[in-house]
């Protein structure tokens, strides 16, 4: 049994299909059109999710994506970005690691974006305070910040999130990886592609394969991580056409 959240969009959906694609059944969370409807922003729906996902599922499961997601450029308030892409992500894989342990050769991935290293900034304090949990200091202090680089910081605070976990997770025998994707066109993407500032940002983005990636590349990779990768631990996969080695090239 697996779990994905954000499963009515757009890489969460293309992950359900791929994980139901090998005859495994899914529990999607979404805030429609989905086994568990659960609203991720607030701390009283995430462990409204996590109660009912362990109603439904009962005592185990082999894999969970936290997939659910929210864009800079889509009209919500930033503190609404940080609180459903880091915090909603966050809390659903600590509430649900007890289940995974008793899953078979269990395995997590979180989906962050390759814009954690791409877009540049020089003050973490919105990095450390989500890190910290304190989750009404970073919301408060991301209303003051542009939309964009919320989420790209909440993306870098998620993987940081997913690397600090490695031996703690590891000790208890659940892998736990991420996923940064490059641009891909979902109806998140769209959205921003609509942003008089972000539109133009996003078309101009460097690419070296010269496309933009499908959800459904994204989705064969996470699998690779859920299902295959039984030795990838604390990592995180760039699947995003080469721009964080354009990037970044001496970065590791």
């Amino acid at each position: 049994m697996y779990v994905v959240t954000g499963s009515a969009g757009g890489i969460g959906g293309a992950v359900r299909e791929r994980i139901e694609a090998d005859g495994y059944a899914v529990i999607g969370v979404d805030v429609h059109d989905a086994e568990v409807r659960a609203d991720l922003a607030s701390a009283d729906g995430r462990r409204a999710a996590v109660d009912e996902i362990g109603r439904v599922a009962g005592d185990a499961l082999d894999g969970l994506v936290v997939a659910a997601g929210i864009g800079g450029s889509t009209g919500a308030p930033s503190s609404l970005v940080a609180r459903v892409n880091y915090f909603g992500a966050v809390t659903l894989l600590d509430g649900l690691r007890p289940m995974l342990e008793r899953g078979d050769r269990p395995a997590a991935v979180a989906i962050a974006s390759n814009s954690a290293t791409a877009v540049p900034f020089e003050d973490a304090t919105f990095v450390e305070l989500l890190l910290a949990g304190d989750e009404d200091g970073a919301a408060a202090l991301a209303d003051g910040m542009d939309g964009e680089l919320v989420y790209a910081q909440a993306k870098l605070a998620l993987v940081r999130a997913v690397r600090r976990r490695a031996q703690e997770w590891g000790q208890a025998g659940v892998r736990l990886n991420a996923v940064a994707p490059g641009p891909v066109l979902t109806p998140l993407t769209e959205q921003a592609l609509d942003h008089p500032v972000t539109g133009p940002l996003i078309r101009q983005y460097p690419i070296p394969l010269d496309r933009w990636g499908e959800k459904e590349e994204i989705a064969e990779a996470v699998w690779f991580l859920l299902a295959t990768g039984a030795w990838v631990h604390g990592a995180v996969l760039y699947v995003d056409g080469g721009t964080d080695a354009l990037l970044n090239p001496d970065r590791l």
